[in-house]
């Protein structure tokens, strides 16, 4: 699952390693339409509500921030065209570009900021992002163009944390967010309008010529929703949809043909993200580390890698990725060893007294079920994998799959799960106390499984307090030691992303931010655009 914390992700733009794809064509040239094909439907386009990445998407292209990441992921001005922090990190002081409008031709002002910056903070609003904004003491409009936040304390992912889409006072203020009609039919600043949602089928979105970074060259941005990746690549393959994510099987396999070739372009990069088994830790089979440790040590990740990624992930050992400056080097993956793994659940009270394979505590059956999404062929397979390797140890293991958004609204929201297969997108920023702290476990917020421990509480507020990157770095890499070996989650990979796209878009700017930060220059030249209004 794509609940990001870009999760963060949503508002932070999460950038991703590309390599190198294709010269780059004469233009710029307007008309044409992308279609972007996704298993995933937007769950909310109230931005500060949109948790997944399929809301992040839309909402990237509808909404800005005061602040982004540039192509070298150097944070830059958007709807901030500059700013000030003091010396003490205390205040930042943001002057707004002048004359930028919303969709309905009334002026972006400090006021929306205000007003966004008010209903992140309100507890009545459901949203997972209030913890960094419940740090700013007081935030003050200077005129319209000008505002300043004042922190209660030094709070390094303070100016990352304005990334934040901002939502427009004029039309929200005095609804209740939670169930406003403005989820289905947004009005932002971003380069692209909202046009049309239909619910199970697309959503469309139309440039905005008066864009104050110019008017983007793709004049339609259509997210079509295929709720099953085999439907998905038939309608790339029969060119109905221009740019999805492959499966490794595809990627290696199904796409090597001369169709693809002269048509497509795909990419092969390390995706800034992980999948993860994460346990319902008030579940008492789950509470003892002793049975979450059995597990890390029951399962081989290397056979999911070469039998489920075909090679195309690495082993994950915590909440970062390699390429992250909070990652611990020193955090070595457990080794597939089952006979440990029995040890510890036989430590743990757990044996098979009957003979039936299946281990038993207090006369309970150790059984438990996996959910995951629909649509995700990698996470069903990954189950199985864990199924079978559980069993051989004496557990038994269901699985289920379950609708999108019945998924993420009835069973991780309600904590209505056992344990959950799905992945986190991460940002630039490795701040974790959304996903970690103890108290984030309302309806709505990321720590679901329910997790607590006194140091990491501690660990996840120094690391928000302290500026240096070295000391941070620090404080995070004890964080990735103590969550490996909790193990409340079973980090499995992180796998690499595979996108496709049709030939025919030029413009592409590749860099250390990936290719997304500039796809507002995409072009396609006037003889091969396939779709006009």
């Amino acid at each position: 699952m794509k609940i990001i914390k870009t999760i963060k992700a949503v508002f932070r733009k999460a950038v991703f390693l590309f390599v190198p794809l294709l010269l780059l064509a004469a233009g710029p040239h307007y008309g044409d339409a992308i279609v972007v094909g996704s298993i995933g439907e937007p769950r909310s386009l109230v931005p500060i509500l949109a948790s997944d990445s399929a809301s992040g998407a839309i909402c990237g292209l509808v909404f800005n921030g005061l602040i982004k990441y540039d192509k070298d992921l150097n944070l830059v001005g958007d709807l901030a065209e500059t700013w000030e922090v003091s010396e003490d990190g205390l205040e930042i002081t943001f002057y707004l570009r002048k004359g930028v409008k919303w969709h309905d031709g009334k002026p972006f002002t400090s006021k929306d900021v205000e007003f966004t910056y008010k209903s992140l903070i309100d507890p009545n609003v459901r949203t997972a992002y209030a913890g960094d904004f419940q740090m700013v003491e007081r935030l003050e409009i200077i005129d319209d163009y000008t505002l300043k936040v004042f922190y209660k304390e030094p709070f390094s992912p303070g100016l990352s944390s304005w990334g934040m889409n901002m939502m427009p006072k004029h039309l929200l203020e005095g609804e209740d967010l939670n169930t406003t009609g403005f989820n289905r039919s947004p009005i932002g600043t971003g380069p692209y309008k909202f046009e049309v949602w239909k619910t199970g089928e697309k959503v469309e979105l139309l440039s905005n010529h008066d864009y104050f970074e110019g008017r983007p060259c793709i004049d339609r941005y259509i997210y079509r929703i295929i709720p099953d990746q085999a439907t998905l690549f038939l309608e790339l393959r029969a060119e109905g949809v221009d740019y999805i994510s492959l499966t490794p099987l595809q990627f290696k396999r199904q796409t090597e043909s001369r169709f693809f070739k002269d048509n497509f372009q795909k990419f092969n990069f390390p995706s800034f993200g992980y999948t993860y088994l994460g346990y319902n830790l008030k579940d008492p089979k789950f509470r003892d580390i002793k049975v979450r440790q059995a597990i890390n040590y029951a399962v081989n990740k290397e056979e999911i890698i070469r039998g489920v990624l075909l090679g195309m992930g690495r082993v994950s050992t915590g909440p970062f990725i390699p390429e992250s400056w909070a990652y611990n080097n020193e955090v070595r993956a457990a080794e597939y060893d089952p006979g440990k793994a029995r040890l510890l659940l036989k430590e743990a009270g757990w044996s098979d007294t009957d003979g039936d394979g299946i281990l038993e505590k207090t006369g309970v059956k150790f059984s438990f079920t996996i959910i995951t999404n629909l649509g995700n062929n990698q996470r069903k397979l990954t189950a199985e994998i864990l199924q079978k390797r559980l069993k051989e140890v004496g557990i038994d293991v269901k699985i289920k799959i379950i609708e999108w958004s019945t998924f993420v609204s009835e069973f991780i929201d309600k904590r209505r799960f056992d344990a959950v297969l799905l992945g986190w997108g991460l940002s630039l920023e490795p701040d974790m106390y959304d996903i970690w702290y103890s108290a984030k476990t309302k309806e709505g917020e990321f720590n679901f499984v329910g997790y607590s421990n006194q140091e990491v509480d501690k660990l996840l507020l120094e690391g928000r307090r302290t500026f240096a990157q070295e000391e941070r770095a620090g404080i995070y890499r004890r964080i990735h030691e103590i969550l490996y070996e909790e193990q409340p989650y079973l980090f499995l990979y992180v796998p690499d992303a595979l996108p496709i796209i049709h030939g025919r878009f030029k413009g592409i700017e590749v860099g250390p931010g990936g290719i997304g930060h500039n796809f507002i220059k995409w072009h396609v030249p006037e003889g091969e655009q396939r779709y006009t209004r």
